[in-house]
């Protein structure tokens, strides 16, 4: 499994604490450091390359860091394919994958503490889709997700 991480400004701290603890396990891991080098780079931006990743398939999963991990799940949702969450606990960790399919989690530094945040990461890796009640609903948010990023296609 190939996961990328980012974040802004807000959140640099925990995104080295993830990425090390990750890497550290072995895990392949790739910090996209969208801001490197850009002059005022903004969670919108950072959130969004992160999810175009996804889109693109040059990552299974993703982990988005902002202040409260809110507008960074915001934008990743707004790229077609893509399923994004906020968690700040390792029941919605898991449930994110289990029940979702979501393929980003986000969190906000100034809402969580590296340690848990570690747990929650190391739950939402090992989850996975388990379908099951949970996949009609996966599909017709799938559909619906159509209906608005293509409205001709009604």
């Amino acid at each position: 499994m190939k996961i990328c991480i980012d974040c802004d400004d807000a959140a640099v701290n925990l995104k080295k604490v993830l990425f090390e603890h990750l890497k550290n396990k072995g895990v392949d891991i790739t910090d996209l450091n969208y801001s490197e080098g850009k002059e005022n780079a903004m969670y919108p931006e950072i959130g969004y390359n992160l999810a175009k990743e996804i889109q693109a398939g040059n990552y299974d999963r993703g982990i988005s860091i902002c202040g409260t991990g809110l507008g960074m799940a915001m934008i990743a949702n707004k790229v077609e394919g893509v399923f994004a969450g906020t968690c700040h606990d390792v029941f919605s960790a898991e449930r994110l994958r289990k029940s979702n399919d979501a393929q980003v989690i986000t969190m906000g530094e100034r809402v969580i503490g590296p340690e848990l945040a570690k747990t929650i990461i190391d739950a939402w890796l090992v989850s996975e889709f388990a379908g099951g009640g949970s996949a009609p609903k996966v599909a017709q948010m799938r559909e619906l997700e159509k209906l608005s990023f293509h409205p001709q296609n009604k």
